[in-house]
């Protein structure tokens, strides 16, 4: 028996593959393992809108609205105003020193890319910052300007401070301790400073007008003050006590050696 077509069978198969491929066409269907058009995953650096790169990359620490979260409040309109867009870009990219912080753009190690970090800059700035909220209140440079003297520090603290956080050695204040040794090894100068400043209004915390009854604070009194503040930072966070033991021996040095009591016998 023959298997080979008669050109009249060739003909009628090909006439029917076509309209087969004619009716899935005009029907939309698409053949097995064809992707639809629709939503595909997008690439990580093509997401260019605020509310995804602040949700996955700032609102756990910062707090969903840029308030109430563990870090600074980014709704501060008074933070807003007082950091710059070059330092607001720098930190939201390389992170802050000294401070838990870290950097989001490839620069600092991060995955954003330069036209997410003013993304979320832009974002920031559109939705938490007002114009001239700190004009003619001659708050306080961003940045100190000069050294702090942590001597003259201290009373600042005592007259400011100290009836919220607790003095000194004391107990605890009602607002917490802001001199424990865990505390301030995750957060660097120059977040006191901001927080000393612009205050965080999401948790009740004043700004610089309001921590000494009657006046502000100056400039020099928060540099002074952050200066007294950092430096009860003890240089061996977390530990309750200095270990100051070797516990690996390197070439040329020996560890002590254990006193162990001669047996009784007297034999070594």
């Amino acid at each position: 028996m023959s298997l080979a077509w008669t050109p009249r069978q060739r003909t009628s198969a090909a006439i029917s593959f076509a309209a087969l491929a004619v009716g899935l066409a005009l029907s939309g269907c698409t053949l097995p393992g064809h992707p639809k058009p629709g939503p595909e995953v997008v690439r990580p650096e093509a997401v260019l809108t605020f509310e995804p790169l602040y949700r996955q990359n700032c609102a756990a620490c910062h707090g969903a609205d840029g308030q109430n979260g563990s870090a600074t409040d980014l709704a501060n309109p008074e933070y807003q105003a007082l950091i710059d867009d070059a330092n607001l870009r720098d930190i939201t990219a390389n992170g802050q020193k000294g401070s838990l912080m870290p950097g989001f753009g490839v620069s600092g190690g991060g995955m954003l890319t330069d036209a997410q970090i003013d993304v979320l800059v832009h974002g920031m700035r559109e939705r938490w910052g007002k114009q001239n909220v700190l004009a003619g209140l001659n708050a306080p440079p961003y940045k100190a300007v000069h050294p702090g003297d942590p001597s003259h520090g201290q009373a600042v603290y005592s007259a400011g401070c100290a009836r919220c956080h607790g003095a000194q050695g004391q107990k605890p204040g009602p607002a917490g301790s802001i001199l424990e040794g865990a505390f301030l090894s995750i957060v660097s100068p120059q977040t006191l400073r901001s927080t000393v400043i612009t205050g965080r209004p999401d948790i009740g915390q004043p700004d610089w007008r309001g921590d000494i009854p009657g006046r502000a604070l100056t400039d020099t009194e928060v540099t002074d003050l952050v200066a007294w503040i950092t430096a009860q930072r003890p240089p061996a966070p977390g530990r309750p006590y200095p270990n100051d033991s070797q516990t690996s021996e390197l070439p040329g040095n020996h560890q002590p050696r254990p006193n162990r009591a001669p047996p009784a016998d007297g034999k070594k």
